[in-house]
């Protein structure tokens, strides 16, 4: 995605003004962002007067963490939403394909409209006969900036709900205000937002602090297990290990209880990269990848079928976590020598 190339906003408030219905989704296993901006735009809908109904695709568990967003009344189980929608908002979602069940509902929309900030993913276009409108940037720090551009355009003002949401979503995919894309208008909108009602230490007392016992014990056997390659990522280090189906569920924790891992695992020294297979209950692996912004992990995890953020990214996989770490460390280097190519080509041209 071309950073700002996406962005049709007169035709996507034309669609929105025009809608008496809209179902919104995000995508699967929905983190801070996705659920907090859904949650938030499908808010400022209602009170336009628009029928409203919010989902993602199974399985449909709202993580504990998030329980305390505003607006779950709004949220409805994937098949209680329309066959064919007038006009469907997908939000966080870098292509079909993280929509699960759902991309086939986006594919029969007669209007979408995406709202994303992911530079990887496919093409929600592709195979659709209704109208598709981006409203995607991927030099956005979350999608609850581009939420909070829309419900500007839209001329509503902030309520402590809306913004509760939006304030979700800034904080999770910045880190907590931590990472490489916490920009000047990252803390401008986060100003707005404390003006608007949000208590900043009730968040991030829910997104963060709040853990079973269980837990760590999880974090102490993942942490345990957890091996250093200096060599790998082209020298910088990679660090990764693994959690599970069995680990959780004897400790009583669930799956979406386990994004704190990989932010322990990160404060290696020695690893610019780092790695959390966590078992799905199906038996696959979900892989969760960070870097500290000397490697593009979003480029090396769109190789192998996801994708995400230049220091935040993930990937569905299949096989023995040794074998996964093969592929991501192969990964990684081809990452790596397409970024090189692309630097110096840039070079040449300038």
């Amino acid at each position: 995605m071309t950073p700002g190339a996406g962005l049709d906003w007169d035709r996507a408030l034309e669609l929105i003004d025009a809608a008496d219905e809209v179902v919104l989704v995000c995508h699967i296993g929905p983190d801070g962002d996705a659920l907090g901006s859904m949650l938030a735009v499908a808010q400022v809908l209602r009170g336009l007067g628009k029928s409203v109904a919010a989902s993602f695709g199974e399985p449909f568990t709202v993580p504990p963490s998030l329980r305390f967003l505003p607006g779950m009344e709004l949220l409805t189980g994937p098949g209680g939403l329309p066959f064919r929608p007038a006009l469907m908002i997908t939000l966080d979602a870098a292509g079909p394909d993280r929509l699960g069940s759902l991309a086939a509902t986006a594919a029969r929309a007669d209007a979408l409209i995406v709202l994303d900030h992911h530079a990887s993913g496919g093409s929600f276009a592709d195979g659709r006969d209704g109208e598709t409108v981006m409203l995607a940037d991927a030099e956005a720090a979350a999608t609850a900036v581009l939420a909070d551009d829309l419900i500007r355009r839209l001329g509503v003002p902030l309520t402590p709900d809306v913004a509760q949401g939006l304030y979700a979503g800034l904080a999770s995919d910045t880190g907590s205000f931590k990472y490489p894309c916490t920009t000047p208008q990252v803390h401008d909108l986060a100003r707005r937002l404390l003006e608007a009602g949000v208590r900043p230490e009730k968040i991030s007392r829910e997104l963060w602090d709040r853990a079973p016992f269980g837990y760590l014990q999880v974090l102490s056997g993942a942490l345990g297990r957890a091996r250093l390659e200096r060599s790998a990522a082209g020298g910088r280090g990679l660090v990764w290990t693994t959690v599970q189906t069995g680990d959780r569920s004897v400790c009583g924790v669930t799956y979406e209880q386990l994004e704190g891992v990989i932010d322990q695992l990160r404060r290696t020294e020695e690893a610019e990269v780092a790695v959390v297979c966590k078992q799905t209950d199906a038996g696959d692996w979900y892989v969760s990848t960070r870097s500290k912004g000397g490697v593009d992990v979003g480029r090396a995890c769109a190789l192998l079928g996801g994708g995400g953020h230049r220091t935040a990214a993930a990937f569905n996989a299949a096989g023995e976590p040794a074998e996964i770490i093969d592929r991501l460390r192969d990964a990684l280097c081809a990452a790596g020598e397409t970024e090189s190519r692309f630097t110096t080509d840039t070079e040449r041209i300038a």
